[in-house]
């Protein structure tokens, strides 16, 4: 009778790729020139949806009507001072167009009027009125200057130095053609009366945002293709580095354990590792949020890359049905180096070890996690993943909160907000680490059931950004590790010989 074959160690992981300061600096351009493509990218989209549905039915943008009020005998804007360097362009029609103030008073009949600055100010020389300095809108508050004075010589209406107005009962509204020059705009009581409660609101036709729109769009998507390539180019492959060892860690039992035991298990593509160290300090998890500040601004400019190298990937595999290699190890690296943060903070609170900072595997740390490359994927369910993943995407927001992956959320404006939650995960970390605190234990059935929920959300991560085509499997593979990798990862007992049989036999 034959002993069952002993376990082999696997072969150690294939050899990482070279990061030379060029490399770095080529990511980090790529990553800035990402951040000002999507700021351009943004803009234009709000450019095109206000120039498409914001417009009244006489095609103005406008501010809400809001009531302006003085104790004065007149309500006056600040300068609107148009250079005389202004090109005749931006005046035109087809540009900025034409500015129109609608203006009403309950109180009896209004006057609008837009002048020369100075011709206004020399009308309301010697009279109280109240300017307006600023105007907050969420809540409404004006600011006002408080001039002090008497009452003006006569009506506004008399003056002859107005270039536009408008005045009467009810509502009145006054169009006025942009020209060089300084302006005031004057809004009173039509018989000069004192005391003015107008509800005033302010538009223009802005007949540029179409044009402006359509520019922002086509410049963000040019410089986020020239983004794309850049990090592309910080990701291919290139030289390649010294393979890693692979040490020994001591058991719990004393006898040496393979550190690079399997990491995926044979049923499932995706493998998430979570040792827990046994020598967890009590006190430690109040501060690493602080300690982890560097880890938080290089995760932004990794994050920022991998978006963009998904966007990129979405229409490779669209057309030829492969995610380019060095895109697909960058991706997971940026996953894994997430990993091992979260693993040490608040997803686990697994270790007190450092998180290195590199995209590579580290064997010996307590936390990794890997994606095993497909060689080709379908290019029809790349177009329908976002929708097939929508019953794991509720489940992950109940697990680890709608809060997700995102980084420099606050608890006040969350809550706030009413967008976030702390998740499943958060919940149980944070009885976890306060038993820690008082008994300096952390509960194994707890952590357990937290790496399992993680183990879930990573393999949804896989899925969702394109990485395999395998579904997600609807289970809780709790504990450490991947359950068919933990069992492979043991050596195969040794079974006593049978009498008259040598061991080799």
């Amino acid at each position: 009778m034959s002993s069952a074959p002993a376990y082999a160690p696997p072969p150690p992981p294939p050899a990482g790729r070279s990061w030379g300061a060029g490399r770095i600096i080529v990511l980090v351009l790529g990553v800035i020139a990402a951040l000002i493509a999507l700021g351009l990218l943004a803009a234009g989209c709000a450019a095109f949806v206000a120039d498409q549905t914001q417009r009244d039915s006489d095609g103005f943008l406008s501010t809400r009507s809001a009531t302006f009020e003085s104790d004065g005998y007149a309500l006056l804007s600040e300068r609107v001072d148009i250079s005389e360097d202004t090109p005749t362009w931006f005046l035109s029609e087809s540009v900025v167009g034409d500015v129109r103030v609608r203006a009403e008073s309950a109180s009896g009949d209004v006057f609008i009027g837009i002048g020369p600055a100075d011709e206004v100010d020399a009308y309301l020389e010697g009279v109280a009125y109240s300017q307006v300095t600023d105007v907050e809108f969420d809540p409404f508050r004006p600011e006002y200057r408080e001039v002090d004075g008497g009452a003006p010589a006569g009506p506004p209406g008399s003056e002859t130095f107005w270039d536009a107005t408008a005045s009467g009962p009810g509502r009145q509204t006054l169009t006025w053609e942009l020209d060089r020059g300084d302006w005031s705009l004057v809004v009173m009581s039509a018989d000069a009366s004192e005391g003015v409660e107008a509800d005033v609101s302010v538009g223009a036709e802005a007949n540029f945002l179409g044009w402006l729109s359509a520019v922002l769009l086509i410049a963000g998507f040019v410089l986020l293709v020239a983004a794309g390539l850049l990090i592309f180019l910080a990701v291919r492959p290139g030289a390649p580095a010294a393979a890693a060892t692979v040490p020994a860690v001591a058991g719990a039992g004393g006898a040496a354990a393979v550190a690079a035991a399997p990491l995926v298990a044979p049923d499932y593509p995706v493998g998430v590792r979570g040792d827990l160290d046994p020598g967890l300090g009590r006190w430690l998890w109040l501060v690493k949020w602080l300690l982890l500040i560097p880890h938080a601004i290089v995760l932004v400019f990794l994050w920022i890359a991998f978006h963009v190298l998904t966007f990129i990937a979405f229409f490779a595999i669209l057309f030829t049905g492969r995610y380019p290699r060095g895109m697909f190890d960058f991706n997971v690296g940026v996953l894994r180096w997430t990993w091992r943060v979260w693993f040490y903070s608040y997803w686990a609170n697994g270790t007190d070890r450092y998180p290195p900072f590199t995209l590579a595997s580290v064997p010996d740390y307590p936390a990794d996690y890997d994606v095993l490359y497909p060689e080709r994927l379908s290019r029809g369910l790349v177009l329908v993943k976002w929708l097939l993943g929508i019953p794991h995407y509720i489940i992950v927001g109940i697990l680890v909160g709608t809060f997700g992956w995102a980084w420099g959320w606050t608890w006040d404006d969350a809550w706030e907000s009413g967008g976030g939650w702390p998740g499943l995960v958060g919940i149980l970390v944070l009885i976890a680490i306060v038993i820690l605190l008082f008994t300096g234990r952390y509960p194994r059935g707890i952590y357990d059931l937290v790496l399992g929920f993680d183990r879930w959300t990573y393999r949804v991560a896989a899925y969702g950004f394109l990485m395999r085509d395998e579904y997600p499997p609807f289970r809780l593979d709790s504990g450490p590790r991947e359950p068919g990798a933990a069992m492979a990862a043991e050596p195969a007992p040794e079974l006593e010989p049978e009498p008259g049989r040598t061991p080799e036999a």
